[in-house]
């Protein structure tokens, strides 16, 4: 993956996880839906790809290959217990 998209993906996860009351309110919000952790990871991550779609699209000029989206997944999966800390 592009060292300035990893970059802004590691913001991310930062902005994410230093977010916590924001995140907890989403999740909050949303557990009508589901109040499962898997539901709440999923809002989570979903965040994630959004940020690393965007930024691909903005930094790149186009959309993420199957090579960086493995990788991005790679990468989401090796920093799981940190956002499994949100709520």
């Amino acid at each position: 993956m592009d060292e300035i998209l990893m970059e802004k993906i590691k913001q991310k996860i930062h902005d994410t996880i230093s977010n916590k009351e924001e995140i907890q309110q989403l999740i909050q919000f949303l557990s009508n839906i589901d109040d499962s952790k898997s539901f709440a990871l999923g809002i989570v991550v979903g965040r994630l790809y959004n940020a690393f779609y965007y930024q691909t699209k903005r930094i790149l000029g186009r959309e993420p290959t199957d090579v960086e989206f493995a990788e991005f997944l790679e990468f989401v999966k090796s920093r799981k217990s940190d956002l499994e800390n949100l709520w």
